[in-house]
């Protein structure tokens, strides 16, 4: 909360229940201060002077103190009254002086913790502690003269004995409305650093529960990117080459009978996938299951071998040193690569197909060409292109699709490494054109 906002800030206004406490206080207050009254009148300790009537002291006593019922629902009006109706009561020479007192106390307090209008509440406070210190001047300065000679007698101090009364007065009077300025003023600080605290906490609990929804979002978009990627990829798969295997089914039984046995394994491998991904999904959420893993760029190959079984001539280059890969990089090109090469045999009506892989500096480059009709692009707003974005986006990569110059559909996905990472030999290293100057594309 800024300061600006702390200046602004105002007290909610008491409670149901708290304005029936201070109905119960107000009720006590008055009580007391008419049990004081009777204890001055048996007493006969009349300090301020002779008494007024007895029905005008009852009168005194509960004017000064019956207002505290509606201290906190009003608290400026409360100070009001109380303040002018103590000074008449004094001035008027009514005993009761020790509720009385208290009521002024707890009507300065009040205003202090409960005064809507901070500026208000201290010009009100100030006012009324400044017109009390003037009051106890104009009283002093007229009952000076009416102190009986003998009633210092026993003085033995070295001050006199009426400078010392007063002083004594004026001590006492400081101490009670310092104290009851301090406590109303720190009553309000603590209730806005309560109001911020539930604030704080509020905005954590909202925070918390947008992080909760976003992390449901985006595992639901990482899900619907899985499925999409697998189911498209085997089922486009399955589909071109039961497409193959209708069309020569009757006059080449051998060609039939491989592109069915490629149908068998594109489905099982798919559902092997849906398996994986469904018991990740099961998993309870105190188990530490491992995240799924699709595998990564030394997968492509087992594409490019699907996309020849499917009819296209394909071909897989590799170029520069191969190094490791962090695993969710991998896999994101993987996944990329494999979603160019499902629109591909979904869209494109391709008969060639070329992927390359390029392993640079600070980086690592997955290239997908065909030389089809760009049907890719009747996928451009589809969950595929979408799902794409999302991979290379996660990476801080950069996405290139569309159409080629010289015909055809290119899928260009680049990956940014944090650092040079030292190249992995593999003594196996497939045809890939590592060992040579890339061809143009």
């Amino acid at each position: 909360m800024t300061v600006a906002q702390r200046e602004g800030w105002r007290r909610p206004g008491p409670t149901a229940e708290q304005r029936r406490n201070d109905i119960w206080i107000g009720l006590g207050m008055t009580g007391l201060a008419l049990v004081s009254l009777t204890l001055a009148r048996s007493t006969g300790a009349f300090l301020l002077g002779p008494p007024p009537s007895g029905a005008e002291q009852l009168f005194w006593t509960v004017a000064v103190t019956l207002p505290l019922i509606w201290r906190r629902r009003w608290p400026a009006a409360t100070l009001l009254v109380v303040s002018v109706v103590f000074i008449a009561a004094q001035a008027r020479s009514a005993p009761e002086i020790q509720f009385s007192s208290w009521a002024l106390f707890c009507a300065l307090y009040t205003m202090g913790a409960w005064g809507q209008d901070r500026q208000l509440s201290r010009r009100l406070r100030i006012g009324v502690i400044a017109t009390m210190f003037a009051w106890l001047g104009i009283y002093y300065t007229v009952m000076i003269d009416h102190i009986p000679a003998d009633s210092f007698s026993e003085a033995v101090g070295p001050v006199p004995p009426a400078l010392a009364a007063m002083v004594t007065g004026v001590l006492l009077n400081v101490l009670v409305f310092a104290f009851a300025y301090f406590f109303g003023e720190t009553a309000w600080v603590a209730a806005r650093r309560e109001h911020e605290l539930r604030a704080q906490a509020e905005d954590l609990r909202r925070s918390q529960a947008e992080a909760r929804e976003r992390a449901v979002l985006g595992e639901r978009v990482r899900i619907a990117r899985e499925l999409h990627d697998v189911v498209a990829h085997h089922v486009s798969v399955m589909g071109v080459q039961a497409s193959a295997c209708r069309r020569v089914f009757d006059r080449d039984p051998g060609k039939a009978r491989t592109a069915l046995t490629a149908i068998e394994q594109s489905a099982r491998t798919a559902v092997d996938e849906l398996r994986r991904m469904l018991g990740v999904l099961r998993a309870s959420a105190g188990t530490d299951a491992a995240p799924p893993t699709a595998g990564g760029v030394e997968r492509i190959d087992e594409l490019i071998e699907r996309a020849r079984a499917a009819g296209l001539t394909a071909t897989l280059g590799v170029y520069g040193d191969a190094v490791a890969l962090p695993e969710s990089v991998s896999q994101a090109a993987y996944r990329v690569t494999q979603e160019a090469v499902t629109n591909t045999l979904k869209h494109a009506g391709a008969k060639l197909l070329d992927v390359r892989v390029r392993y640079l500096a600070r980086e690592v480059e997955v290239d997908v060409t065909d030389d089809g009709r760009g049907g890719g692009g009747a996928n451009a707003v589809g969950l595929g292109l979408i799902g794409m974005r999302e991979r290379v986006a996660a990476h801080d990569g950069d996405l290139e699709a569309g159409p080629r110059a010289g015909g055809g559909w290119r899928v260009r996905a680049r990956f940014p490494l944090a650092a040079p990472v030292a190249p992995q030999r593999d003594p196996s290293d497939r045809q890939q054109a590592t060992a040579g100057t890339e061809p143009s594309a």
